[in-house]
């Protein structure tokens, strides 16, 4: 049987649309046939488990770690998958939030890899999604939070028929390949509708939320457009009690909620006891997460032009801070003007770097788009090396711009701590 390492390193010889993307996200290019022969030569184990799916541009990963964590404190084995990883690949597939272990990894490589020569073609996120639908049929889950890569409608985890859809805010990114227009991006995401299947959405642009409603109607779904939430009980202000910071959250939270009790009434037994709960105990790393509180160090993965707006956003209500020593590093496939005019107003100086990931963009490009907004920037070679500058004085620092920064970032608070993190 290979080691961790090795069933890591074959899996990472097939084409990796993480890294190579195709030109264009359409039935020329990607399909779901590939992952549906592999499933059915399987004996489809995605079919053994109910499942809940999301798709959204922000707020899936947060969304899908609250519906996971109430569904475990409602006494369910569940699986999560989902993507990109921060730090180690194991924690992309998760039973009652524990990683898989490197030897069933391992094993479950051994037993795909002949029916991978069998189906020609397969993608790397098809196998992985995959190897996700196996570990969780064997781990004898009760339910699976699946969590969209990219897309939808031609997204491997798109396979599955759950009991509840989910479609979080949606705003433009990928446009490359999903379109250039919300109305493109919205009939991507609206792909993962299934027919009589109910869908919850967060509030969203009107135009978008046309889109959705349009889709929701030919498949004869039912559209629940998630409510604020309520007031909580010992405070007038509308919010749930989230470990997650910011009001983006609180609005996560709310379509979470609206998500499970649609599954409770499909059978999937939820209290109002579980979701308090679940969403009181709620954990999901490098999103407005805190490092230090003297002086304040905060991560975030905001990667598009809207999360960076709601990140400087949420920095001045969660905060009262207006200015920040602002560290970004961002990935060459992004929108960096958009991304940067969301963040500069709140940036007292700005340290440029580059994650340690082959799709960061390069320190010189970023110096220039913030040198074009009338910004000195500072070049840091590493983003350890731009908290070293950063931490020459006691300012607020705020990380950001990709999850690969942030998980640079991370890595290096918590070594200087003694206290390392596990990286493949």
């Amino acid at each position: 049987m290979r080691t961790y390492t090795e069933a890591l390193a074959y899996l990472n010889q097939f084409i990796n649309y993480e890294r190579t993307q195709p030109q264009r996200y359409a039935p020329e290019t990607l399909s779901l046939d590939r992952v549906n022969q592999l499933l059915e030569r399987l004996g489809r184990p995605d079919r053994a488990y109910r499942s809940i799916h999301i798709a959204g541009t922000k707020g899936k990963g947060s969304t899908a770690a609250m519906i996971e964590s109430c569904l475990r404190a409602a006494g369910y084995r569940t699986g999560f998958y989902s993507s990109p990883h921060l730090h180690t690949f194991r924690e992309r597939m998760r039973v009652d939030n524990e990683y898989i272990s490197r030897e069933d990894f391992a094993q479950l490589v051994d037993e795909l890899e002949p029916h991978l020569k069998a189906v020609e073609g397969a993608t790397w996120f098809e196998i992985t999604t995959t190897l996700a639908f196996m570990f969780y049929a064997r781990s004898r889950i009760d339910v699976a939070v699946l969590e969209v890569g990219l897309g939808g409608r031609f997204d491997a985890t798109n396979v599955v028929t759950p009991i509840v859809s989910v479609i979080t805010s949606l705003s433009m990114d990928h446009m490359n390949l999903l379109g250039n227009t919300i109305e493109q991006i919205a009939f991507e995401k609206a792909g993962i509708v299934k027919r009589q299947v109910p869908v919850v959405s967060a509030p969203q642009v009107p135009e978008a939320m046309d889109v959705l409603r349009r889709v929701a109607r030919a498949r004869g779904a039912k559209l629940i457009v998630a409510a604020p939430p309520p007031p909580s009980p010992d405070s007038q202000r509308k919010e749930w009690r989230l470990p997650l910071l910011g009001a983006h959250q609180q609005i996560n939270a709310s379509v979470a909620v609206a998500a499970l009790r649609i599954a409770d009434e499909r059978g999937l037994a939820v209290s109002e006891e579980a979701i308090r709960d679940g969403l009181e105990t709620v954990k999901w790393p490098g999103r407005l997460e805190v490092l230090s509180r003297d002086p304040w160090v905060v991560v975030d993965g905001a990667h598009n032009g809207d999360s960076a707006q709601k990140l400087a956003a949420a920095l001045r209500e969660v905060f009262h801070i207006e200015k920040w020593t602002l560290i970004v590093g961002i990935s060459a496939d992004k929108d960096i003007p958009a991304i940067l005019d969301g963040l500069l107003p709140i940036a007292e100086r700005v340290i440029v770097t580059r994650a340690s990931n082959s799709r960061a963009a390069g320190i010189e490009a970023l110096e220039t788009h913030v040198a074009d907004r009338g910004c000195e920037p500072t070049p840091a070679a590493s983003v350890a090396d731009a908290l070293e500058i950063a931490q020459r004085d006691r300012s607020p620092i705020i990380i950001t711009g990709s999850l690969f920064t942030v998980a640079d970032a991370r890595e290096e608070w918590f070594r200087r701590r003694g206290m390392p993190v596990e990286r493949d």
